[in-house]
């Protein structure tokens, strides 16, 4: 494929990428290409690389019924898409935790110390770079990670002529809970960041209408 038409083609992708408001509940995912949508994911780009997401799949029906009360943005999604997902951010990513020693240890293969030059230069960037100060500072920052892997994933599915949807729609402190009381989560180490529908349309896609690129794109000389 030469350069023009790999451009063509990436256009192409992002106007087909549409938040799909209204699925086909009987059209399904490919357990090949739900795969390589997860595998996107997984691959995106992470501050540190320190990855501080988790996916859970509702494959259950009930639970989609019991989260439909508090989740007014996805009941369309809960109808029809056929995978929805929860995707969680890490609340306690620091220099120190027990989280990124696993990670570095366990799937890194390198030394941890939290005297290592990545350690130090972790928690300068937490600290005064960033000032994140509190859990909750923490966990926004980890969140903000989510959303790379989730518009990735969206991109990759567009790629294969599968939908999606992204959700913010729900009341955030019932679905944790609820996750926390079914023993999905850990509520100290994990809390809801966005959720993402995928599936097949059952709607016409609109064309896209956005600013012009000399509204939103400035060069610094």
């Amino acid at each position: 494929m030469d350069k023009e038409t790999a451009r063509q083609r990436i256009i192409e992708t992002a106007n087909r990428r549409y938040a799909t408001k209204k699925y086909n509940p009987h059209k399904h995912i490919s357990a090949a290409d739900w795969r390589t949508i997860l595998e996107v994911g997984r691959l995106s780009p992470s501050s540190f690389g320190y990855e501080p997401w988790r996916f859970l799949l509702i494959n259950n029906r009930k639970i989609r019924d019991d989260i439909r009360p508090f989740a007014w943005g996805a009941v369309n999604s809960l109808d029809g898409a056929d995978k929805v997902l929860i995707i969680l951010a890490r609340t306690d990513v620091t220099y120190n935790s027990d989280y990124v020693r696993n990670l570095v240890e366990q799937v890194k293969g390198k030394r941890y110390s939290t005297d290592s030059i990545q350690s130090q230069h972790f928690k300068d960037f937490q600290e005064h770079d960033l000032q994140l100060d509190s859990d909750r500072a923490r966990f926004d920052w980890a969140s903000k990670q989510t959303y790379i892997a989730m518009a990735n994933m969206m991109m990759a599915a567009a790629e294969l002529g599968i939908d999606s949807c992204p959700i913010e729609g729900f009341n955030y402190a019932k679905l944790n809970a609820y996750l926390a009381e079914k023993g999905f989560i850990d509520p100290h180490d994990w809390q809801v960041s966005v959720m993402v529908s995928f599936g097949y349309r059952n709607q016409p896609i609109k064309p896209k209408v956005r600013q012009q690129l000399s509204a939103i794109y400035q060069e610094l000389d």
